[in-house]
């Protein structure tokens, strides 16, 4: 019942987001003789704040069109390289003016699967653009998968990078094969790293950055980890895991709706987006249109929500958030432990936000401690003064000061 609830309320939201957009757009009207009365400009702008926060949203497009590369202006193109039922490998082909396509090592960046699209990562992309030739792994909305397509856990997460690594393949002459892991997916990315060096995998990557990951949760533990470890499993279970409806492709799967997750991310800084809000609607009152813009294309992107697999979300809440099966040596794939002992050659990064509220300080660096196998000279540790968990991989911070670090660790062991 909670999601066809949901649906219900989206359905008369969507309608009054409509409505109020028209009245905007009427009261903004130079045509409109009412627009020039008393009040007009600021019971606009009310009604543009409200129909932007209520809008229905989709999957919202990367849009990466073009790039530059030692001061040349090339042409970027989006290839679907191999489809899966939960997920595909996409690729961003830089071409030059005669349709040369320019090469590079290759960098698989890898998005979370927590209730966002993989576009959330379109700063991350546009910046490596320049330097590598990205991959991105683009995750299904696990509504629009039909049941007869099975399950989708943590075991096939690891199975589908390994998949993708594979259909990329190491070419040693263009700086090999790297990968990137944003938030969630250092985990099962570490994971496939191991099982990968354990198997002395021909398309194991030659380095791994992990950024913001919860490796190992019990170091500076935040709120996001306490909501995980103060509810027993049988909780979640019972009151976040719903029914697709009969509307969707997915119709009878069990998922967490990424609304549910949207909700969550919005109350623990609600202070902060109100105050958004009431700077967007200032200048649109104001008439500054472009900060107003930028407010909204944030929320644009971070309102488009997905859901993923039940099994998939109960399986990481109990695997990396409750029984830290990671660092204790105890996770398993396929029926195998995974050790992460077993990397010898894969060259990894940790990076932290001095301000990261959703993975603290210590719990990505723990990597680091857990691959030791791994010589020193292959290991690197950086922490990012003042920024946040986003501000980690998108924004000035990302582009100015971790980029480069990236870069360099990809140059010195590709």
């Amino acid at each position: 019942m909670l999601y066809d609830a949901y649906e219900f309320q989206r359905s008369m939201l969507s309608s009054a987001s409509k409505m109020a957009s028209f009245g905007a757009d009427m009261l903004n009207n130079s045509a409109n003789p009412f627009a020039y009365l008393g009040g007009g400009a600021v019971v606009a702008s009310a009604l543009e704040v409200f129909a932007h926060a209520n809008a229905t949203r989709g999957k919202p497009e990367f849009g990466l069109d073009r790039t530059e590369i030692d001061g040349r202006e090339i042409a970027v193109r989006e290839e679907i390289v191999l489809r899966k039922d939960f997920g595909q490998l996409k690729r961003f082909v830089r071409t030059d003016a005669e349709g040369v396509v320019q090469a590079g090592p290759k960098l698989l960046i890898v998005a979370p699967m927590s209730g966002h699209y993989a576009t959330l990562l379109r700063g991350t992309v546009e910046r490596m653009l320049p330097s590598a030739d990205v991959y991105i792994t683009d995750w299904r909305d696990a509504r629009q998968v039909p049941a007869s397509a099975g399950r989708f856990d943590l075991d096939d997460y690891i199975d589908y990078l390994i998949a993708f690594l594979e259909t990329i393949g190491a070419n040693e002459d263009d700086g090999g094969l790297h990968m990137l892991a944003v938030c969630q997916p250092s985990v099962p990315c570490l994971a496939a790293a191991a099982v990968m060096s354990a198997d002395k995998h021909p398309s194991r990557p030659k380095t791994l950055t992990m950024m913001g990951g919860p490796i190992d949760t019990r170091e500076a533990p935040t709120a996001v980890n306490t909501l995980a470890t103060e509810r027993p499993h049988a909780w979640f279970e019972q009151n976040v895991i719903a029914t697709v409806p009969g509307n969707y492709p997915g119709a009878g799967r069990k998922v967490y709706p990424g609304f549910l997750q949207l909700a969550g991310f919005m109350s623990m800084n609600l202070g902060n987006h109100m105050v958004s809000h009431w700077e967007m609607y200032k200048h649109l009152v104001q008439g500054d249109g472009e900060s107003a813009a930028a407010s909204q294309a944030f929320y644009e992107e971070y309102r488009s929500v997905c859901d993923m697999t039940a099994e998939f979300y109960l399986q990481t809440i109990d695997v990396v958030f409750q029984s830290h099966a990671l660092p204790r040596g105890t996770m398993m794939h396929r029926g195998k432990p995974i050790d992460v002992g077993a990397i010898t050659d894969v060259a990894l990064l940790a990076i932290e936000g001095e301000r990261d509220d959703i993975s603290g300080l210590g719990q990505t660096k723990a990597a680091l401690k857990l691959a030791t196998a791994l010589p020193e000279d292959k290991k690197r540790y950086l922490m990012a003064d003042g920024a946040g968990h986003y501000g980690i991989f998108n924004g000035s911070r990302w582009r100015t000061i971790i980029a480069p670090v990236v870069e360099e660790f990809i140059t010195a062991h590709g």
